[in-house]
């Protein structure tokens, strides 16, 4: 029987992250752009303080250091966070990871003027701790970027059957379809957590690049992925 939510797949593959040689990891930096296209349009990060919760090898991170932000990386996988690091260290950037999850951050309240959480919600044990650990790292008037998967039987063919078993853009068990969040959920558990949503629209496959590999972005409906932005009153 498959293992679901399998996360150990972030520290399996560390040592390739960066290396363009694996389907998978390719799609999940290829995601980053249509990801970014979209909170530029709510955060000017130049010189803002951001945490990259769940960042993995450090594929948003370093977008949001080449946007002129100061960036934090965490996330549980410490083999992904040596790899962050060693590219980090490796382009000269100054960006500071560590270890740990996000029901138990380990930083100071209202410390960051943005957090940035993607494809990480639908994976943590306890939604509600996590978005209220947002919120308190936020300082006030700070922003939550967001993405997760919608909990419906569309989203669990397209992103499993299909994305894990099929076509093999991801590693097979890496989502748990039952940990999908629907986003009337979500928007619950961030009003609980002290957040106001402020805009939200949907994320998929926009086409393909040279390589056949899908490439992203906005999509009007939220019926898969879905991303958005928050606001800390």
């Amino acid at each position: 029987m498959t293992k679901r939510n399998d996360q150990t797949i972030y520290d399996s593959h560390a040592a390739q992250w960066w290396s363009d040689e694996i389907r998978w990891v390719r799609t999940l930096k290829n995601m980053v752009p249509g990801r970014l296209s979209y909170f530029d349009r709510y955060v000017d990060w130049q010189g803002k303080a951001v945490l990259d919760l769940g960042c993995a090898g450090g594929f948003l991170a370093e977008a949001l250091d080449d946007r002129g932000a100061i960036v934090t990386g965490i996330d549980p996988a410490e083999q992904a966070i040596a790899a962050a690091r060693d590219h980090a260290q490796a382009g000269g950037r100054q960006i500071t990871y560590d270890v740990g999850v996000g029901e138990a951050l380990p930083y100071p309240d209202a410390h960051f003027d943005a957090v940035a959480c993607v494809d990480v919600l639908e994976h943590v044990s306890d939604l509600q701790q996590v978005l209220c650990e947002v919120a308190r790292v936020l300082k006030p008037g700070g922003v939550f970027c967001y993405d997760t998967i919608n909990r419906n039987p569309i989203a669990h063919l397209a992103v499993v059957i299909m994305a894990e078993d099929v076509l093999r853009l991801l590693p097979k068990g890496t989502h748990d379809p039952a940990m999908f969040i629907k986003p009337a959920e979500l928007h619950a558990a961030m009003k609980t957590a002290g957040l106001t949503r402020k805009a939200e629209t949907g994320l998929g496959p926009r086409g393909v690049n040279r390589r056949l590999d899908p490439v992203f972005g906005t999509l009007p409906l939220k019926t898969m992925i879905y991303m958005g932005v928050a606001d800390k009153a």
